[in-house]
């Protein structure tokens, strides 16, 4: 096969080697080539790059540009190597994500013994061995594809060091076959960790040119790069991707997940069902087939003849936790979800194909993590716009509800460059269809009109405060007063249309504490998370002034809860898992018991996506989603962070085996 770039310049191969059907070819002497840059399956950008010979060396130069939400993301790459297997210098200058600089300088000593970086005028030294690479980060993409044709050249090493980040390992995946231009075409699967945090698919061709990546951008949101004669397969990429990444996932959680039985009891635990009712001391809680069948306390003295048994002696069973605004955006959520006590999530928007086939994939036991409910997001066109799913017509809007409604998502997102004269069409034809709607607040509405044009919820307990309160970006904070006209009429209108708000107020004390307060103080997870991504996310405060606006958003949720309106946990991922738990104390600090805390997070998100009747409190006949807790979250809401034991419709997990598997620490 000959794609558009593997042009007649493609030379004799250096090596052969054992992979089937692909071959470590020499690199052309004029070799040229362009990618179609995405952010969640969107075109926004492209990149080009050219190869050639000079100067007895392999000079690659890139040119990596999209924007993202009105920002323009610019990148300028020169990789100099003596040939695919001998890196010498790589030089970055711009941007990987919108906030992410790169502006540094890499060079390998003739010996092979140092890599030298200069970073912000400082230059820093590392070892290096015979499988040392250059490479800063998930960008450029023509960077992997040197990366790739470096592993081949090297003879497949089983670890390549990349300083100061990760050692990198590439593992091959399977074959896939696609049709380009009325050709078939075989491309080579390969996945990729030590980049970002998890893995990353990419596939090569028999001229061992990058056809595809599926991976994250600095950001950690979905990035897809393809290229251009690859492009109509996008989506089967970002499928294939998601199965392949689940499938090796599985592997590396099995040692988390006891064996699957048919018949389990958890017993002489302390209960709290999450139905508001008082604990229950020594009850045991039988299962068959992943579903409640009995509740047994020990004056019933219930024979566990028959059953696996959990000890639940002195531990506390609650049932399983909802993040209720997850965006699930790769495979390694499913293990650091379930370590978290998490059983279920709302995916709020996400890459159609990719969540849909997570989403069946774990529901047909091909998989590991919890249930997922999807909100569909849908956009318009706009300079913030997100994603690929783009509605500026009524007919648009419609056909996107209808194609989410297909696939079984129980809730369409409307997102912020909606048009507000399409809000009431989708939500309209949401409400035809038995779905409901969530969304953020569009440019150029208020929380008022949304919830009147047929929002059921609003997401970001920020587009609430900024209504209720009218908070005006770069302006001075106005009185914190929920008394006004204003205000009251707005809270009328939430309490008679039984709005319901995923507040996420966690996110907003991640980003917006002070720099006197280390985030480690506020949320200890930050230090267990992967390190790939502890720097990313570890904020170092913000100045005071803007560190006020998280006390008005908190009072907000403290009014919200005082006026009696229905309040989701819901994290919009911050600190992977630990998060929810911090959202929970967090409601606690704002005025809620615990009991009240613990039930937004079970019982509440049941109700609120109709699944009342299936999941989310401890009484028969319900999905066995449960958490065994080591101390009494009731007593100390802290407490649900104390997980021993999770178990998902009766299959059994232990945490540690899972944090490890996705590189955190227990």
């Amino acid at each position: 096969m000959k794609p558009e770039c593997a042009s007649a310049f493609v030379v004799a191969a250096l090596i052969a080697f054992a992979s089937p059907g692909l071959h470590a070819q020499a690199a052309s002497p004029n070799e040229q080539g362009s990618f179609v840059l995405h952010k969640f399956a969107r075109a926004i950008g492209k990149e080009t790059y050219t190869l050639e010979r000079k100067d007895g060396q392999l000079l690659l130069t890139s040119d990596f540009l999209f924007t993202d939400r009105g920002t323009p993301v610019p990148l300028k790459t020169e990789y100099r190597a003596t040939d695919e297997a001998h890196p010498l210098s790589l030089t970055t200058r711009g941007n990987s994500s919108r906030s992410s600089e790169l502006n540094d300088d890499f060079a390998i000593d003739a010996a092979r013994t140092q890599v030298s970086l200069v970073r912000d005028g400082k230059k820093t030294l590392y070892p290096a061995n015979d499988h040392t690479f250059l490479m800063d980060g998930y960008s450029p993409v023509a960077m992997q594809q040197m990366l790739m044709r470096y592993w081949l050249a090297q003879g497949h090493p089983g670890r390549i060091a990349a300083p100061p980040g990760n050692d990198i390992r590439i593992q091959p995946t399977s074959d896939l076959h696609i049709k380009v231009a009325d050709r078939d075409v075989t491309l080579h699967g390969y996945q990729v960790s030590g980049l970002a945090w998890g893995s990353e698919a990419l596939w090569m061709d028999d001229n061992n040119q990058l056809a595809a990546l599926v991976t994250r951008d600095a950001e950690f949101d979905h990035f897809e790069a393809v290229r251009d004669a690859y492009e109509p397969a996008l989506g089967t990429f970002i499928q294939r991707a998601a199965h392949d990444g689940l499938s090796t996932l599985a592997q590396l959680a099995a040692k988390g997940r006891q064996p699957i039985v048919k018949r389990l009891v958890v017993t002489n635990a302390t209960l709290i069902d999450g139905t508001g009712a008082p604990a229950q001391d020594d009850v045991s809680v039988f299962m068959e087939d992943g579903r409640i069948t009995r509740i047994a306390h020990a004056r019933d003295h219930a024979s566990t003849k028959g059953y696996d048994v959990v000890d639940g002696h002195g531990k506390f069973l609650i049932p399983g936790l909802w993040d209720m605004h997850a965006h699930y955006e790769q495979v390694e959520w499913g293990p650091v979800y379930l370590a978290s006590g998490i059983t279920t999530v709302r995916d709020c928007g996400n890459v159609f194909d990719f969540i849909t086939a997570v989403r069946d994939a774990i529901d047909q036991g091909r998989g590991i993590g919890p249930r997922i409910l999807i909100a569909g997001v849908i956009d318009g066109t706009g300079p913030i716009a997100l994603g690929a799913v783009i509605a500026d017509t009524p007919e648009q809007a419609k056909a996107w509800v209808k194609r989410y409604k297909d696939v079984g998502a129980r809730q369409i997102k409307i997102y912020s460059s909606m048009k507000p004269e399409l809000v009431p069409v989708i939500t309209a034809e949401a409400h035809r269809l038995g779905m409901t709607v969530t969304g953020h607040v569009p440019e150029g509405m208020t929380s008022e009109q949304v919830v009147k044009d047929g929002f059921d919820g609003i997401n970001h307990v920020h587009f609430v405060a900024r209504d209720l309160l009218h908070m005006e970006r770069n302006k001075p904070l106005p009185p914190l007063d929920f008394t006004t006209p204003d205000a009251t009429r707005q809270l009328a209108l939430f309490r008679e249309h039984h709005t319901v708000i995923d507040d996420t107020i966690v996110l907003f004390e991640t980003q917006m504490h002070p720099p006197s307060t280390p985030l480690s103080a506020i949320e200890p997870g930050i230090t267990h998370v992967a390190p790939e991504l502890a720097a990313a996310l570890d904020s170092p405060g913000v100045p005071p002034e803007r560190a006020k606006r998280y006390d008005y958003l908190l009072a907000t949720l403290r009014e919200l809860h005082r006026q009696g309106l229905t309040i989701v946990a819901g994290t919009d991922q911050a600190i992977p898992g630990y998060s929810l738990h911090r959202e929970l104390e967090i409601y606690v600090e704002a005025g809620f018991t615990p009991m009240e805390a613990l039930m937004a997070a079970t019982s509440v998100p049941a109700r609120v996506m109709g699944l009342e009747n299936d999941v989310g409190t401890l009484t028969v006949g319900k999905r066995a989603d449960m958490v065994l807790l080591d101390g009494d979250p009731l007593a100390d809401i802290h407490n649900t962070r104390r997980i021993a034991k999770t178990i998902e419709a009766g299959a059994v997990y232990e945490p540690a085996p899972l944090w490890r598997s996705v590189g955190f620490r227990p």
